[in-house]
């Protein structure tokens, strides 16, 4: 009689509780949010000109300059002033020349503004600038 108690004993069913698995997907949920504000790339808010032909560079190695309406400049979503951009390209420049700016103007945006920029990239002799248009 032993025998058949050991036996019944080992053919229990091995059930899995479903009761947790809604707060596992919760909390995966919350892990993926997070994980993805990782790559998050500032942006400045500016009303983009339109273009009639368009060419697609790789957004990774880029030095962006943004000029919104009111001719405040940003060198990668951060605000900036002529100067520390003017450092900033020498500086990249010298690590990786092959380096592309992107000018990002405001479609309202005052061209002094704009071509402030354009100046100080041709003094730097820089040759490898996009427009940036939608």
């Amino acid at each position: 009689m032993n025998i058949n108690r050991s036996r019944r004993q080992s053919r229990r069913r091995f059930i899995i509780p479903l009761n947790s698995m809604s707060d596992v997907a919760f909390l995966l949920l919350i892990f993926i949010m997070l994980v993805s504000l990782i790559n998050y790339r500032k942006e400045v808010k500016v009303e983009y000109p339109e273009a009639e032909t368009a060419k697609k560079t790789s957004a990774e190695k880029n030095l962006e300059i943004w000029i919104d309406v009111q001719g405040g400049l940003y060198l990668n979503g951060d605000a900036s002033d002529l100067r520390a951009i003017e450092d900033s390209v020498i500086a990249t420049y010298q690590k990786a020349p092959e380096t592309r700016i992107h000018l990002i103007a405001d479609k309202n945006t005052r061209f002094e503004r704009v071509d402030a920029v354009l100046q100080m990239l041709q003094i730097l002799q820089y040759r490898v600038v996009s427009f940036v248009a939608k």
